[in-house]
């Protein structure tokens, strides 16, 4: 016997119809009507909406100084039930023993969610990219580089991303990219701490649209020489963006995602005063208006393919961390919440606003950020056979996004003050009901690693 969602519209990234939801353990069992003689728990879901489980490919716990698992009951109460976190290689560790002693030390018995892990390479040696093979072997089908950060341990030259490239399309293993020209980020600090411009409105300015432009056609041309699939992560405005497609058209597996505040926030924010700019400093920078605008245009229109919140809650907050550069901006941590409202955020000026339908918010907050993980379809369905991971969404609900609310464990919210229209009401993690109202009803250590599966999504139709 098990529990039964009745009376609900079922939503898919393909199509929305009525009929009921039957999970027996952590499964989906059956589809349709008439199963009530198959259940002992009955969920009555009329006028609301019945969508899988958020799938967010891209958080950072316990990386670059951001809070860890610990704050991951946040996801749940957002109807996120799958994160996708990224795994930094300390110096002299192999990547596959990173990803082994990040689980073991950093994510079991903490996890509130479920979670499927990627690497960072740190540590650009032969030894690193040997490795890159054996990454299946412990749940990892995705890699990720940084172009950006010249002078840091995770700075990655052409020479590694282009190697890492060549050895990962032999076991479909997914090389990611975060994509911005270091040298040029570089002078222009530089210049602007010269001429006394230290503030956090000129954050934006270090690092320009046309830098990140530059590294993404760079990183497309690398895959190409490599012949092998890409992915870039965290796509700010019309200039990359139209870099990936225009690669796609081409016959290039070039791929991308935007996020929550690439699509809601802009470069206006880092003028706030009293500092207050420091809130929303992030790398890739908040872009002008009319870049916020073109987001939904790339989402719309299948030119980036998902939105991840890039969930990165740094320790100490915006009281302690992010005014260690009160007087040099160039020193505030990047990063700030947001998987608890990627879902809320997406709904309310996505689907509410008339900019995406019911099935695309699901296509790219749930489903096709599971195929990009290597979780399909296990995560990011409604289907029979796949993991209940299952959000009844009332789209009636009208609320304030406040810190208040909030379960990241930090001291703002990005999206403070925002209108709210819509919340998953209640939400179901391998068909135990976790979250409810608003209101975590889980317990520390129920999330369970998600074993990625290689050749995922950006390996589709490629033939190289």
């Amino acid at each position: 016997m098990g529990t039964l969602i009745k009376n609900g519209t079922i939503v898919t990234s393909v199509n929305e119809y009525k009929a009921d939801v039957l999970i027996e353990g952590e499964k989906i069992v059956a589809i349709g009507t008439g199963l009530g003689d198959r259940a002992d728990q009955v969920v009555d879901a009329s006028g609301k909406y019945v969508i899988p489980g958020g799938v967010d490919e891209h958080l950072h716990y316990n990386s670059f100084s951001s809070l860890g698992y610990e704050t991951s009951d946040a996801a749940a109460v957002g109807g996120t039930t799958t994160i996708g976190d990224f795994v930094v290689q300390p110096k002299g560790v192999g990547l596959k023993d990173s990803i082994i002693n990040y689980k073991k030390e950093a994510v079991e018995g903490k996890a509130m969610v479920d979670y499927v892990l990627h690497g960072i390479i740190m540590d650009s040696t032969d030894q690193s990219f040997n490795d890159i093979p054996s990454m299946p072997e412990v749940g990892v089908a995705a890699v990720k580089l940084f172009m950006a950060y010249k002078g840091m341990d995770y700075y990655a030259t052409d020479d590694s991303i282009f190697k890492a490239l060549q050895i990962a399309k032999k076991c479909g293993v997914t090389i990611m990219v975060h994509a911005e020209n270091a040298d040029i980020i570089d002078v222009k600090i530089k210049q602007l701490l010269a001429e006394g411009k230290t503030g956090t409105e000129n954050f934006s300015l270090s690092r320009p649209v046309l830098c990140e432009a530059e590294a993404t056609s760079r990183a497309v041309y690398m895959a190409k020489m490599a012949d092998a699939p890409l992915f870039v992560v965290h796509v700010t405005n019309r200039a990359a963006a139209e870099v990936l497609r225009e690669a796609r058209d081409e016959g290039v597996q070039a791929f991308g995602e935007t996020c929550t505040h690439y699509m809601s926030l802009n470069d206006k924010n880092l003028e706030k005063p009293n500092f207050e700019g420091a809130k929303y400093v992030c790398n890739p920078p908040l872009r002008p208006q009319e870049d916020v605008d073109f987001m939904w245009e790339a989402i719309q229109n299948g030119w980036l393919l998902a939105v991840s919140s890039e969930h990165c809650a740094v320790i100490g907050g915006f009281k302690v961390a992010k005014h260690r550069g009160i007087n040099d901006f160039s020193k505030i941590p990047p990063g700030s919440p947001g998987v608890q409202d990627r879902l809320h955020m997406i709904w309310t000026y996505g689907v509410e606003k008339g900019k995406i339908s019911r099935t695309k918010f699901v296509d790219v907050c749930c489903t096709t950020p599971a195929k990009i993980c290597g979780i399909y379809p296990q995560k990011g369905e409604i289907a029979v056979g796949s993991d209940a991971d299952v959000v009844i969404f009332d789209p009636n609900y009208k609320g304030i996004f406040t810190n208040e609310t909030s379960l990241h464990d930090t001291d703002y919210n990005a999206y403070e003050g925002f209108e709210q229209i819509g919340r998953a009401e209640k939400v179901f993690l391998r068909g135990s009901l976790v979250a409810e109202n608003g209101k975590f009803l889980g317990k520390e250590g129920q999330g369970e690693q998600v074993m990625a599966k290689p050749y995922g999504l950006c390996y589709d139709g490629f033939k190289g």
